[in-house]
Parts: C-alpha cells; sequence; structure tokens
C-alpha cells in the first residue's frame, strides 16, 4: 500500500513538472493561445541606429509594446519600423514616436508622448511624427574638431 501512495506522488509531481515546463515554454517564448492582444502600427525615421527588434515602446515611461521590425523602406530610404501596441492603449493620430536611449549607453527604446487629437490610429496606420535618435558619435566628433580649430 505504501509503494502506491509514493508511486502515485511522484507521478503527480512529475505531471505538475511538465505543466510548469509547459508553461514557462508558452511564456518566454512569447506563444500566445488566444487571440492576439496587440495591434500593428509603423513610423518613418530618419535614423535609428542601436533600436532592434524586441525593443520596447513606452508612454509616461510604462511598457505599451514591442518592436516587431526594423527595415530600410526603399522608396522613401528612410528607416521604418513596425510597432506592436497593447490593443487596451488607444494611441491619437496626432503622437510623437522618439528613439530615446536608456541611460548614457544603455538600449534603445521607442518613447510616445501623447497627442491631443480625437481620432484614434487604426490597427497598421502610420505614426507620422517622429524624432530620430541622437548620434553621440557625431556629436562628440563635433565637439573634439571645434575645439580643435579654435
Amino acid at each position: 500500500m505504501n509503494k502506491r501512495k509514493t508511486e502515485f506522488y511522484v507521478g503527480l509531481f512529475v505531471i505538475i513538472g511538465l505543466l510548469c515546463t509547459g508553461y514557462l515554454f508558452a511564456v518566454l517564448g512569447e506563444i500566445s493561445f488566444m487571440k492576439d492582444k496587440r495591434y500593428p502600427v509603423h513610423a518613418f525615421f530618419t535614423s535609428v541606429s542601436g533600436l532592434k527588434t524586441g525593443a520596447r515602446i513606452e508612454m509616461a515611461g510604462v511598457e505599451i509594446g514591442t518592436v516587431s521590425n526594423v527595415s530600410i523602406d526603399k522608396e522613401r530610404l528612410l528607416a521604418k519600423v513596425d510597432f506592436r501596441i497593447d490593443k487596451n492603449i488607444e494611441l491619437s493620430e496626432d503622437i510623437i514616436a522618439s528613439v530615446k536611449t536608456s541611460g548614457i549607453i544603455g538600449q534603445k527604446y521607442i518613447d510616445i508622448l501623447p497627442g491631443g487629437s480625437d481620432i484614434m490610429l487604426e490597427p497598421g496606420e502610420e505614426i507620422l511624427l517622429t524624432e530620430s535618435s541622437l548620434d553621440m558619435e557625431s556629436l562628440v566628433r563635433k565637439f573634439i574638431f571645434n575645439k580643435d580649430n579654435k
């Protein structure tokens, strides 16, 4: 009788372990079993140096989405950034998307400044107002060479 009880608890432990492992794979792999909780929008920037796929999108310091793709638009010759924004966040058409750096040499992310328009962006629409990233190398280069010329 005692052996059956031990086997039952071992089997129960294995099943719970497998369920926990499956849950971790689903969460860490961002596998969605239900309908997607985010909608796509995109924007064009003159420079997004250092911005990578998976970077966070913030509004007022709170993460509201992620960057799903960074590519070059061959017609406009600008960087095209595709976003995935949480469905519970509605963005107005006059928001400003800026490429920012967390800290001095931190990772790049997108900061969204809210607008005041009553017209909201629909899934797949374009964010029109953008600010590109600050290129620290060119600023340092200008500072050094302008100092030598004086």
